[in-house]
């Protein structure tokens, strides 16, 4: 099971904040094993996707490039204070994780 990501929203004025690390090995499928010297298998996030109040604010494609435990953050318009958002991920191995917060 995939650990637990970290989510925070807060409100910038009339602006949701929203930060979420997310734990994930992502591995390029490039870099070899130091002990082995084998390739370690590549695993990575593929998309994410957020919403609030179940409409999507975001989609996003990303790849083995993007760093270990990676760290996103982005600004919606129109929320408020209680609105719930949820950010989602799925990898090339089929793992998915989501976590939820309520804006404050």
């Amino acid at each position: 099971m995939a650990e637990p990501m970290r989510i925070r929203a807060t409100m910038a004025g009339d602006v949701a904040d929203v930060k979420v690390l997310m734990n994930h090995p992502m591995e390029t499928g490039l870099r070899k094993d130091a002990k082995t010297g084998q390739l370690v298998p590549a695993h990575f996030i593929q998309e994410v996707s957020a919403t609030i109040n179940g409409a999507a604010v975001l989609n996003a494609e990303i790849g083995g490039g993007v760093s270990k435990n990676p760290y996103l953050g982005f600004k919606v318009k129109g929320a408020k204070a209680g609105d719930k958002v949820v950010v989602s991920w799925a990898d090339n191995k089929g793992d998915k994780n989501s976590a939820e917060a309520t804006i404050s």
